[in-house]
């Protein structure tokens, strides 16, 4: 029984050394990082490639409807897809494609709902500063558009005006993702899920 004991907290271990070390950035891309326009986590840098293929085309808007979903894992840390929409952006700028010609509407849904409450409503439910508000304020401040699915809202029970102000309330998620379609928005998920 020690023996099975001991197996499986080692076990354990490596598993949470393996899931740190994937949240780790690798030695040989940190110093490679650049952070265009923003910079409020590491992993939304990105890497200067030279000669790239499917280089800036100034005929395109670049519309993109990202798919934020998912459940809610970690109340003390900005949720990934956030940051993912920020590399996106900085992506976008690094290959040279001016900042009003990317249009990014965001849409949450889910579990993921409740990372986009007030401050105050956050810390009511989870006992600290909504980690996730710095990231829906810097995205907001270069156009990033967010949706929130009022579908989940309501089968999660938040009240709307638990929601913060950077958010804004849609009907649902499938009924955006149609409108911004037929807008010629390209879906794109993020969420890894």
């Amino acid at each position: 029984m020690k023996k099975h004991l001991t197996l499986i907290l080692l076990l354990v271990l490596a598993f949470q050394v393996n899931s740190f070390a994937q949240m780790t950035m690798p030695d040989h891309i940190k110093d490679k990082m650049t952070y265009p326009v923003l910079d409020f986590a590491p992993w939304v840098g990105v890497i200067p490639i030279e000669n790239p293929a499917m280089p800036y085309d100034p005929a395109i808007t670049y519309k993109i409807a990202i798919d934020i979903y998912g459940t809610f894992k970690d109340s003390t840390k900005i949720y990934e897809p956030f940051t993912e929409i920020a590399r996106t952006y900085n992506l976008h700028i690094a290959n040279g494609v001016p900042a009003e010609k990317i249009k990014i509407a965001a849409i949450i849904h889910g579990g993921l709902s409740r990372a986009v409450l007030s401050n105050e409503a956050y810390k009511e439910k989870y006992g600290i500063d909504n980690p996730n508000i710095l990231a829906l304020q810097e995205l907001k401040k270069v156009g990033v558009e967010f949706y929130l699915c009022g579908q989940s809202m309501s089968f999660l029970k938040i009240p709307q005006e638990d929601i913060t102000p950077e958010v804004k309330v849609a009907i649902s998620a499938k009924t955006t993702f149609a409108a911004l379609d037929q807008m010629g928005y390209t879906y794109m998920d993020v969420s890894g899920n």
